[in-house]
C-alpha cells in the first residue's frame, strides 16, 4: 500500500436511513468475541432479501459483516478516545455499520506507507467490502460507517 493517499478513501458523508437492529456501548477490545458472535446469530436469523446461488454465498456475506464490524469497532476502541457506540442497522438490502467515538477531531485514516504486516490495513478492506461508507461529526462524536450488502 505504499504510495497511497487517504484521502477519498474515507469520505465525509452521511449514512443512508436506516433501522437500528443491535447496539452496543464498547468499553474494551475483550468485549469484542461476544458481541461478534450476537452480530453473527443476528445475521443468520435475517436472512438476505433475496437468494443468492449457494449457502457458502450467504456465510461469506456474514463473515464479511462481523468482519467489517470487528475492524471498526476494535479502531474506535483502540484509537478513538473513549465511549464507543456501535450499531447495526439494516436498509432494504444492506447493513449499516456505524462506530462512534470521542476522536471527532480525528478522520479516519488509512495506513499510508506502513509495511502491510505491520497492520492497519483495515480501513481499505471495508472500503473494498461496502457498496458506501463514510464519516460526520455529530454532537462532539466521529461517527464511521459502511453500508454491506446483505445480498
Amino acid at each position: 500500500m505504499t504510495g497511497q493517499a487517504a484521502g477519498p478513501v474515507w469520505p465525509s458523508a452521511a449514512p443512508p436511513p436506516a433501522d437500528v437492529a443491535l447496539a452496543w456501548d464498547l468499553h474494551d477490545i475483550a468485549e469484542l468475541p461476544r458481541v461478534r458472535a450476537e452480530l453473527r446469530r443476528h445475521a443468520g436469523a435475517h436472512p438476505v432479501p433475496r437468494r443468492l446461488p449457494g449457502r457458502d454465498a450467504a456465510a461469506d456475506l456474514r463473515d464479511q459483516l462481523v468482519l467489517a464490524f470487528d475492524e471498526m469497532a476494535s479502531n474506535a476502541l483502540r484509537h478513538g478516545g473513549g465511549d464507543v457506540r456501535a450499531t447495526v442497522q439494516l436498509t432494504p438490502d444492506a447493513y449499516l455499520i456505524e462506530v462512534s467515538d470521542r476522536a471527532a477531531g480525528a478522520p479516519p485514516s488509512p495506513a499510508v506507507g506502513r509495511d502491510p504486516s505491520e497492520g492497519g490495513l483495515g480501513l481499505y478492506l471495508i472500503a473494498e467490502m461496502a457498496t458506501a461508507h463514510g464519516w460526520y461529526v455529530r454532537d462532539g462524536a466521529k461517527h464511521v460507517w459502511a453500508l454491506l450488502p446483505r445480498g
